[in-house]
């Protein structure tokens, strides 16, 4: 049995679900003041949201380097968000991330 610090809380998912259902919500209404909804309407479509992870990968590994934890919480984060954005786009949900990870378990 896993320790209890490696069991994911109900906070943990609902946070997930609860960032999730505002990124669906911005792609279905596309607020024009919305950072998430112009990842949907970017003239590049979802390359934008590719190189956001890029960027993003790049300052989390340089905040890992430098060992800056609350750094390396923020890019960790923005890593989450961009990757939750792009499966949003690829049609796909929290769901099939569930899935995938619970078979590597």
């Amino acid at each position: 049995m896993l320790p209890a610090r490696f069991i994911p809380s109900m906070a943990d998912a609902d946070v997930l679900d609860e960032v999730f259902e505002v990124i669906e919500n911005r792609k279905e209404t596309l607020p024009e003041d919305s950072y998430t909804a112009s990842l949907f309407t970017h003239e590049k479509g979802e390359n934008a949201v590719l190189e956001k992870l890029g960027e993003e990968m790049t300052e989390l590994v340089l905040a890992a380097k430098d060992d800056d934890h609350e750094e390396l919480a923020h890019e960790s984060a923005d890593i989450v968000y961009h990757m939750l954005v792009l499966l949003s786009m690829k049609g796909m949900d929290l769901s099939d991330l569930r899935t995938e990870l619970e078979d590597r378990r």
